[in-house]
């Protein structure tokens, strides 16, 4: 076939608007979007935004006005200067979450029951940095650092079906006579606490225990209720000053497993006053520690673990 300069123009014609209609592409996302065969819009990310956050506050009481079983609560208004008080719940099936996503407060106190409270970070709040009594509880992802006044304590906590997980708490001091706890509970005009789970938290430089856990019978408590059914398990435990990292007085069926006990105390695990039924096993321990588990005999009925070598 004879080629002439009428059939050269037209293949680059053709070739030009080929070029042109690749370069426009699609107009998808090419990362992160829907399946391109689907026509389906990729939903938004979760997150901070809207479709996070079904409630929006600018205070604490305005959150406990707003919220309703199911929502999501997240504060405008800089909370840095005031604690944080939770008043307002949900239900079994649908908790109300309150979300910090690294929000500053002066704190936390939750008085409710079915909440959620998670991602807020507070810099020498009052202790205890955070307070909680209620029922089907979860505080999750904060932060304490440095709480002062009172006992010095980190996080106490008083109820049932409890939930504390990947929280960090920092620097407690023992200074002015405290005993400066990462963890606290008690049961002295205060509800027992049972099914509580204590995972994956990290006490850091805790001058005292990274847990204090009394029952109503501990010779100090009201003798109301029961103190039972504790899950201690994945926590980092860095306590400076006391003689174990984990004390028991009138708690039934602790289960302690795979814990880091990172610091010389005395010994890890004490279990007094008719803590019966405890479980340990799978814990690590800093080289300095004399022994794993100290028992008295009044709490040796039941116990499944290491020989203690030692009182509580």
């Amino acid at each position: 076939m004879r080629i002439t300069w009428r059939l050269v123009l037209g293949f680059l014609a053709v070739s030009v608007l080929a070029l042109l209609a690749a370069l426009a592409g699609p107009s998808w996302p090419r990362d992160g979007g829907a399946d391109r065969g689907s026509g389906t819009a990729a939903a938004p990310s979760p997150g901070r935004g809207a479709a996070r956050c079904t409630v929006r506050a600018g205070t604490p009481r305005e959150a406990a006005r707003l919220a309703r079983p199911g929502d999501t609560v997240c504060f405008d208004g800089d909370l840095s200067r005031r604690r944080l008080v939770i008043t307002t719940g949900g239900s079994r099936e649908h908790p109300v979450t309150y979300a910090g996503d690294g929000d500053a407060v002066a704190g936390i106190t939750i008085e409710a029951d079915d909440v959620i409270v998670e991602g807020f970070r507070s810099v020498r709040p009052a202790a205890p940095g955070i307070e909680l009594t209620g029922h089907r509880v979860t505080v999750r992802n904060n932060t304490v650092i440095g709480p002062r006044g009172g006992d010095g304590d980190g996080i106490r906590f008083f109820g049932d079906d409890l939930t504390i997980a990947r929280n960090t708490v920092r620097d407690t001091d023992n200074g002015h006579g405290r005993h400066a706890d990462c963890m606290q509970t008690f049961a002295s005009g205060t509800p027992a606490s049972r099914r509580v789970r204590i995972e994956d938290n990290r006490c850091e430089n805790v001058d005292n225990m990274c847990l204090m856990a009394e029952g109503p019978d501990d010779g100090e408590g009201d003798g109301r209720g029961t103190t039972a059914d504790f899950t201690i398990r994945g926590n980092y435990c860095e306590t400076l000053r006391a003689s174990q990292a984990l004390m028991f007085e009138d708690v039934r069926n602790a289960t302690i497993t795979g814990n880091v006990f990172a610091a010389a105390t005395d010994h890890a695990i004490g279990l007094a006053c008719h803590s019966t039924g405890a479980r340990i096993g799978g814990n690590t321990l800093h080289p300095g520690i004399r022994y794993e588990v100290g028992i008295d005999a009044s709490s040796r009925a039941d116990y499944q673990g290491p020989e203690p070598d030692g009182p509580p």
